[in-house]
């Protein structure tokens, strides 16, 4: 695993927000919370979470046109749809009730991994977020926290024939095997997307893969609490 830092309170005026550095990918999240929600949830008393990714135009080697002039990519949509589904596995819905709570998730530096990351900082900000909408644990009419795990993501994949955690960009362009791990602190999996890009992969190899993943995930998950800090008490309470 590269280092990580994930530096919370970055964004003055958001419900929740982080700087999360994974090597030298640099990921910005925030998360707004709006009393209302989508046209197909309304009267069902639930929220909803969704997401937004984005990347600077001089977050690669070469600048990129922004994509609010240019549209937004397939790769766009796909990484801000697993953004979503990853958070929302890990929150009640139920218990948010009709609130929507919007994480936006901006690469201003990418050196590889930048969804993996986007996942991983997006947490802590949905945490401090949730947080601030609910009372503390010493109310009297204290409400279960919605967030009912920890989530983080890390990707893995074999370069030059060996199992290589946490790829950084060079890496990933000379990987025969990439994939994306997504799996909550109880140890269950959210996510796979593995994908081989040379020759197939073993089942033993994918079960390695697998295996390497969850260990970085777990060390992603431990940063997480130190982080939060006392408020990593609350999920799962």
């Amino acid at each position: 695993m590269r280092p990580v830092k994930i530096s919370r309170g970055f964004i003055k005026y958001a419900e929740g927000s982080v700087l999360i550095e994974v090597g030298d990918t640099k990921v910005v999240c925030t998360a707004s919370v709006e009393d209302r929600v989508p046209q197909f949830l309304k009267g069902h008393d639930k929220g909803w979470i969704t997401a937004e990714y984005g990347m600077l135009p001089r977050a690669t080697g070469e600048r990129n046109p922004r994509e609010a002039a240019k549209g937004r990519s397939g790769r766009t949509y796909e990484i801000q749809r697993l953004v979503g589904r990853a958070l929302r596995s890990v929150v009640s819905l139920e218990s948010l009730g009709e609130r929507t709570i919007w994480m936006d998730c901006d690469v201003i530096q990418a050196d590889g991994g930048t969804r993996t990351c986007a996942i991983t900082g997006a947490f802590v900000a949905l945490v401090d977020a949730v947080n601030n909408m609910f009372p503390s644990e010493n109310s009297m009419n204290r409400k279960p926290f919605p967030v009912t795990d920890f989530i983080a993501a890390t990707s893995v994949g074999i370069v030059d024939g060996k199992v290589i955690l946490d790829l950084a960009f060079e890496e990933d362009s000379r990987a025969s095997v990439d994939m994306n791990v997504v799996m909550t602190g109880g140890g269950r999996l959210v996510e796979v997307q593995g994908t081989a890009e040379g020759n197939p992969f073993t089942k033993a190899e994918l079960d390695e893969m697998l295996q390497i993943a969850g260990d970085g995930i777990g060390s992603l998950i431990d940063v997480q609490k130190e982080v939060l800090g006392d408020l990593a008490r609350r999920v799962g309470s």
